[in-house]
């Protein structure tokens, strides 16, 4: 099993930054992905950004925050970071940190933090 806690969301005005963290716990050395959701109200939960092969240093990002946010992670403190700059009024949701672990058969195990709210308003 693998716990995730998240924080780092708040209040921020429009232009403005906020880092979120992902601290994961438990069965670390499982994981295979790690990545950054968001769901704003009424929609579809949405990938924001992820680092499909942890420890390759490779990272996606979604066309909407291409250039304004960075996917991290620092593997001493067992923790990912979302740097989000340049943030607009569209970027409020809650954001959940995910991560990944693929099992026998290539089945596909997701685990979920609880979500930490941005919004961004003036």
């Amino acid at each position: 099993q693998v716990q995730l806690v998240e924080s780092g969301g708040g209040l921020v005005q429009p232009g403005g930054s906020l880092r979120l963290s992902c601290v994961a716990s438990g069965n670390i050395f499982s994981i295979n992905a790690m990545a950054w959701y968001r769901q704003a109200p009424g929609k579809q939960r949405e990938l924001v950004a992820d680092m499909p092969r942890v420890g390759s240093g490779s990272t996606n990002y979604a066309n909407s925050v291409k250039g304004r946010f960075t996917i991290s992670s620092d593997n001493a403190k067992n923790t990912v970071y979302l740097q989000m700059n340049s943030l607009k009024p569209e970027d409020t949701a809650v954001y959940y940190c995910n991560a990944k672990r693929v099992g026998v058969g290539l089945q596909i195990y997701n685990y979920w933090g609880q979500g930490t709210q941005v919004t961004v308003s003036s």
